[in-house]
């Protein structure tokens, strides 16, 4: 699946030139990486993207798209760092995109946003939402084009203190965001009920990764709609992802009356 239409190597460098996008000599990768911030995956905490890498692309872009079953055209886009962001337009590239400045040399870049949530100069916590996910731009289908650039040069890119592999295609490598999850990693609820089933979806028939025997105390990192779920008088659609459990439960077996958590993002 790629998702991206490809310039030739001469003319997409000569586009990036006029836009301040400086291509990338292989040679100059990972130069000070250890002084990097620490960088977090650019979407949702909880939710799993998978990934891939063009020999066509001029910097160390990894190309994102969801692979959790949500959707990824509308995704948020999380700052990776703390900085100051700042809005950029290219129709005929990268679309509409954000860069954020981390100082020190660093900067991230988000292309083919369908829509900013900040304006230029904006100051922004590590987490904070950006803009939303698109295909503005020389892009054939929804996906965040993420890079880390340090002194304008590409960097090989590093997620939670860990390097990630650059796969020539998608579904070979994935990787599930820790950004936003908190200080405690996920908003704390309680479980009733016995025997409840923690799934590895919110489908009734995905695996069960644990049960859990009685009242729990759980966090909540993310929710999302799956199959619907009758027990005990009540019908339920959405599913709460568990942290401490990797799995997912039917909102049914949270002690909250909303069928919907609030403050609980979406998956």
């Amino acid at each position: 699946m790629r998702f991206l239409r490809r310039l030739p190597a001469l003319a997409a460098a000569a586009l990036l030139a006029c836009t301040g996008l400086a291509a990338t000599p292989a040679a100059a990768q990972d130069t000070g990486a250890a002084a990097a911030p620490g960088f977090k995956a650019p979407f949702p905490c909880g939710q799993r993207w998978t990934y891939s890498h063009h020999s066509a692309e001029v910097r160390r872009a990894l190309d994102f798209v969801r692979s959790d079953g949500g959707a990824t055209a509308g995704a948020p886009v999380l700052a990776s760092a703390a900085g100051t962001a700042t809005r950029h337009s290219q129709p005929s590239g990268a679309g509409n995109y954000v860069s954020v400045d981390h100082g020190g040399g660093w900067t991230t870049y988000y292309f083919h946003l369908a829509a900013f949530s900040v304006p230029s100069g904006a100051s922004v916590a590590q987490g904070q939402q950006i803009g939303t996910t698109g295909s503005t731009g020389n892009s054939s289908g929804a996906h965040i084009h993420y890079e880390q650039l340090l002194n304008g040069v590409g960097q090989n890119i590093v997620i939670d203190g860990a390097a990630l592999p650059y796969p020539g295609s998608y579904h070979q490598a994935h990787l599930t965001s820790t950004n936003g999850c908190g200080g405690g990693g996920g908003t704390p609820f309680d479980t009733w009920g016995s025997g409840v089933n923690v799934r590895a979806d919110a489908r009734l028939n995905a695996p069960v990764v644990t049960t859990l025997a009685g009242p729990t105390a759980v966090r909540v990192v993310c929710q999302k709609q799956g199959d619907t779920v009758n027990a005990e008088g009540y019908t339920n659609n959405w599913w709460s992802k568990l942290r401490d459990q990797n799995g997912f439960v039917s909102n049914i077996y949270i002690s909250h009356p909303d069928a919907k958590l609030p403050g609980v993002p979406n998956c």
